[in-house]
């Protein structure tokens, strides 16, 4: 929603001030000017990227669209969740997570945060390195190794759509140009019209640079910036979860892992430390908690 608003800001100041000016909107319609900059856009996308990174790109526009689901609300059932798990396994012993991790969809835990459950990566990481840390087998150094190399691996996914939408934003301009001299090469091949018709040729491409410019600045390369900022707040959770995991397994007590957890959040979205505190307390009972969200 952002996104479009933001396009809506852009049209109208462009717009309205060479409106205010005296200029004609009719002047700014060059579909010739568009078919040339948008499909050698386009084209330079496709020579530039792979297949992979194309789908990637297209799966990840959709997105854009959307606001972020990452809020502080969210970050409360993360950190209750991980109280709980990381509590039962203190009570009951590592084992007794099994089933929870072997199948987080049906598990009681899980159950009670759908905001997480339904976020497939982030269940899956959940899971994957509870499940390292059943089998006994990897120390805590060398888990968080392969936590850093995961988040590295998501990272450098994410900047792949990000970079090939800010190379198509770079390019615009340049493919501007090239519409606009089109434009004035036509324009001289027709020095022998009236003053009047040469100047409106004239006029008429040098809307190509207008519209490269617009197109780039405007539309296309914000767009990457949304990318890392939504690649971010999932990097984010997984930091989280990661630095919690990692104090449960070094042996601080399941309030103490998730305090540590907090501290890695965003301080727009991190919750107090008296907030924490309650919700935490809500955790160890299950039935409350759901009384809460249902409410």
């Amino acid at each position: 929603m952002l996104v479009i608003l933001g396009y809506i800001l852009v049209m109208a100041s462009v717009l309205g001030g060479y409106v205010l000016v005296g200029g004609h909107l009719g002047a700014l319609y060059q579909p010739a000017e568009l078919l040339i900059i948008g499909g050698a856009g386009i084209g330079a996308f496709v020579v530039g990227n792979n297949g992979k990174s194309i789908k990637a790109t297209l799966h990840a526009l959709p997105r854009l669209m959307r606001g972020s689901k990452y809020n502080k609300a969210v970050y409360m059932d993360l950190m209750a969740l991980l109280y709980r798990l990381m509590a039962k396994s203190r009570q009951q012993g590592m084992l007794s997570l099994e089933r929870d991790i072997e199948n987080a969809r049906e598990s009681e835990i899980f159950a009670n945060y759908p905001r997480i459950l339904a976020d497939n990566r982030l269940v899956d990481f959940i899971t994957d390195y509870l499940r390292l840390m059943v089998s006994g087998n990897m120390n805590a150094f060398e888990i968080e190794a392969l936590m850093d190399e995961e988040i590295e691996t998501y990272e450098n996914e994410c900047e792949v759509p990000a970079q090939s939408l800010a190379t198509v934003g770079d390019s615009l301009p340049a493919f501007g140009i090239v519409a606009a001299v089109m434009g004035v090469v036509h324009a001289l091949a027709s020095a022998d019209r009236p003053a009047a018709e040469l100047g409106a040729l004239i006029a008429h491409a040098m809307v190509g640079t207008f519209l490269g410019i617009l197109l780039a600045y405007g539309f296309v390369s914000p767009l990457s910036s949304v990318l890392r900022q939504k690649c971010a707040e999932t990097t984010k959770m997984m930091q989280c979860i990661k630095v919690t995991l990692l104090s449960s397994l070094n042996g601080y007590a399941p309030q103490i892992a998730v305090e540590f957890g907090r501290k890695t959040l965003y301080s727009t979205e991190r919750p107090s430390f008296t907030e924490l505190e309650e919700h935490v307390r809500n955790a160890k009972s299950p039935a409350k908690q759901t009384a809460d969200q249902d409410a």
